[in-house]
């Protein structure tokens, strides 16, 4: 036994079987020689009670002394209790972030999310998390990483906030399957990006025109009863766009529509005298459970963006989506009165404070009360007064 150095290891002589000769200076390091001439350094030593050895690298990729460094490094994981030729392997064997979609999709959102919950995380995984993350090894994504993910989004703030919630809750379930090690979240607390809300809704004067453009369509069968019908009651019931085009017949009395389930579970929607005279003008389909249908007899109405998008375009509402129909609705029941404990019940929130969006909406309301109240007492006063005193804003 020598010191390995490179001359020496470039002097090995090449033999009919595999050798490994031992460095004289550090136990556990020396150079393996293979019949084909190729020469690596490794490291060899002991632990659970077995005899491991570990691969640093080639001659010629790194030096003797380099090797020699990379050598008493690994010792030192092992004198702490470590196990690098374990650690490798279960490296090598670790799977990618792409295994760890296609899991999270079919164990965890198929099974504990609604279909419509489901099908967005797969387009976020498939357009977003996918081409740039897929094939790293789980255990290898750092918290910088997924930072830097985040900040290339930054361009698209709510979908770069939705895949790294996506990406907390995948990392959450890995820990859970084994896949990384506990408190090992690198997606946790990343900061999210502000979003710009974006409402709209409709005036007097446009919900007018809307309305004038359905009854044509309507009349002159530009389109269907079904599709016309759907937008309406988007509008008169404050629905979300799921409930109304999967809306059974089974779900439908004289003044609910009682949904089974929905985005937030079981619901019970009041129902206008209105939006049931849509409904009941409606066809019913034998062997269709369906109220809106689509263009077959069977199942129901897909999509709906197609008339919508030429409804919108006739009234002169292009900037305006179907779900400002609800914001719509919200809007003015708040102008009416409707206390936001009721209307979170009939618009289906989680929450309150969804609900408090539209608070401003009520202070518009009583800004317009006490207004109306003020120009007819000052009207009163004013046919009382000998002369109209003269009011000037100073400042």
């Amino acid at each position: 036994m020598a010191k390995l150095t490179k001359r020496s290891v470039e002097a090995l002589e090449v033999r009919a079987a595999d050798y490994i000769v031992w460095d004289a200076d550090l136990t556990g390091f020396g150079v393996r020689v293979l019949v084909s001439g190729r020469k690596s350094y490794l490291v060899q030593y002991r632990a659970g009670g077995r005899t491991r050895r570990r691969t640093i690298a080639k001659h010629g990729v790194l030096t003797a002394e380099e090797a020699r460094l990379e050598a008493k490094k690994l010792l030192g994981e092992v004198a702490k209790g470590g196990n690098p030729s374990e650690d490798r392997h279960e490296h090598l064997r670790a799977p990618t972030m792409a295994v760890l979609c296609d899991r999270f999709l079919s164990e965890y959102a198929a099974h504990h999310c609604k279909p419509s919950t489901s099908k967005g995380y797969e387009i976020v995984i498939r357009t977003y998390i996918k081409p740039r993350l897929g094939p790293r090894k789980i255990i290898d994504i750092t918290r910088a990483e997924i930072v830097a993910f985040h900040h290339s989004m930054r361009e698209r703030p709510y979908m770069a906030n939705r895949a790294v919630s996506i990406l907390s809750k995948m990392f959450n379930l890995a820990e859970d399957w084994g896949m990384r090690k506990d408190s090992a979240n690198p997606a946790r607390r990343i900061k999210k990006f502000k979003e710009e809300e974006k409402k709209r809704y409709l005036s007097d004067d446009e919900q007018a025109r809307l309305g004038g453009v359905l009854a044509d369509a309507l009349e002159a069968g530009q389109e269907t009863p079904y599709a016309v019908s759907a937008i309406y009651l988007l509008m008169l019931t404050g629905c979300r766009l799921g409930e109304i085009l999967t809306l059974q017949w089974d779900y439908v009395t004289a003044r609910h529509l009682e949904l089974p389930d929905s985005k937030t579970g079981r619901r019970r929607i009041p129902l206008p005298r209105e939006a049931y005279e849509v409904i009941m003008s409606l066809q019913r389909v034998d062997g269709n459970p369906y109220v809106i249908l689509g263009e077959s007899d069977e199942g129901h109405l897909i999509n709906l963006q197609k008339p919508w998008r030429r409804i919108k375009a006739k009234a002169g509402l292009n900037d305006v989506r179907m779900h400002d129909l609800r914001h719509t609705y919200a809007s003015v029941a708040v102008m009416s009165g409707i206390d936001p404990f009721l209307l979170k019940e009939i618009m289906g929130h989680k929450n309150l404070q969804t609900t408090l969006r539209y608070a401003h909406f009520a202070d518009e309301a009583v800004q317009q009360a006490a207004g109306s109240v003020a120009s007819r007492l000052a009207g009163a006063m004013r046919r009382g007064a000998r002369e109209q005193p003269k009011f000037r804003i100073v400042g």
